[in-house]
């Protein structure tokens, strides 16, 4: 728990350890606050699995991991609850079972305005919340693909990054008036200006006199990075490649014994992908969002390779659309996107222009005003 400064609006979040994005962006909102209201806001972040939930739901940020890793499973569950009425009866059934839990959430956590970045907990924390005044504000991680849990018609306002979430909000019964479109929010070190890529390049290390492939895996270095750090390796003789394994030290290991023909960095767990993103030349990613919408921001040509299935499908789409990437699901098709944006710096360029043109660098600082302005609104009685 926190210390409570006098008269300071206080928000609590409600997220979940259930895969990065919903905790990163709690965070990118918290940041924002104090840069926008330096000590004029308590806020709080709540694990509502890990802290609330009783057995077995509180197993879900375990349980995530090993089961992203089973895409066909993943999408059969996905597509099974995807839908008002069916998530609304799974919500009924479990009702009585969590309903204390949800309770004793908001007994034990009195706040000014509760924000959801989970879309698992907003129909029982509403219902539970219906006797109460505390607004409830969601804001969607998910970007193109969203899933109708995210989406409830009590909430006072949600959040969405992107126009394709809206219109889905609303056809599951939101009211438009409810819906804003701001963006997904970020970190403030990944907004910052693009700045010297060649300066950047020299403090890492990294040669300047070819492109430079950062490609990346999440932080469990999920997918296959190996086998598509070879085939760009084969392909792209004038390239340089950095590949970010994250947490997986085996991988890291095994690349690190490579005799590698092109020049090539291999790093674990990194701090600073921002500077990363600013001094490469092309992003090969699996089709997070937040990953996604960082590189739109550092105006970095994006390679998807792998997605997860329902819930990142628009993502691909968008990206792909919009002439900021190419969806490149093979080692071997990543190597000739590689290969053919190394060849046609122009083409490159236009995707680049592209990425810079769709980013919502903003986004985390216009959510912390709206969170602000809920909250001070609710301090004042209003």
């Amino acid at each position: 728990m926190i210390h409570l400064q006098p008269d300071q609006p206080r928000i609590v979040f409600l997220f979940s350890d259930t895969g990065g994005g919903h905790r990163s962006a709690s965070e990118a909102i918290i940041e924002a606050i104090q840069l926008e209201y330096p000590n004029q806001f308590t806020t709080e972040m709540v694990d509502i699995f890990l802290q609330y939930a009783p057995s077995p739901f509180n197993l879900a940020p375990r349980v995530y991991p090993p089961l992203s890793r089973m895409p066909d499973v993943w999408k059969f569950g996905y597509q099974i609850s995807d839908g008002p009425r069916r998530a609304n009866m799974v919500y009924n059934a479990i009702w009585p079972y969590v309903r204390r839990s949800i309770h004793r959430l908001i007994h034990e956590n009195p706040c000014d305005l509760i924000v959801s970045v989970h879309p698992l907990i907003n129909a029982p924390v509403l219902r539970a919340l219906r006797k109460e005044t505390v607004p409830y504000i969601t804001v969607v991680t998910d970007m193109v693909s969203t899933h109708a849990a995210w989406y409830n018609p009590n909430a006072d306002l949600v959040i969405v990054p992107t126009e394709a979430a809206k219109e889905r909000a609303v056809k599951v019964g939101v009211a438009v008036e409810k819906v804003q479109v701001v963006g997904l929010p970020v970190a403030d070190r990944f907004c910052q200006p693009v700045g010297d890529k060649l300066a950047l390049r020299e403090q890492l290390g990294w040669p300047q006199d070819r492109p430079v492939v950062l490609l990346v895996g999440g932080g469990e270095g999920m997918g296959p990075l190996e086998q598509v750090a070879r085939a760009i390796e084969k392909r792209s003789p004038n390239a340089a490649l950095v590949v970010i394994t994250g947490r997986n030290r085996k991988l890291k290991a095994t690349l690190e014994a490579h005799k590698w023909s092109i020049p090539t960095f291999v790093y674990g767990f990194v701090r600073d992908m921002p500077d990363f993103m600013r001094a490469a030349d092309i992003l090969v990613s699996k089709a997070g969002p937040g990953t996604i919408c960082e590189a739109f921001i550092a105006g970095l040509p994006i390679i998807l390779y792998s997605k997860m299935p329902g819930q990142e499908d628009g993502n691909v789409t968008y990206v792909v659309q919009q002439g900021a990437g190419i969806w490149a699901p093979e080692p071997n098709q990543v190597a000739d996107a590689v290969c053919r944006w190394i060849e046609s710096p122009e083409e490159r360029e236009k995707a680049a222009q592209n990425c810079l043109r769709v980013a919502r660098p903003d986004a985390a600082r216009q959510i912390a005003r709206i969170l602000a302005s809920a909250a001070r609104k609710k301090q004042q009685g209003g």
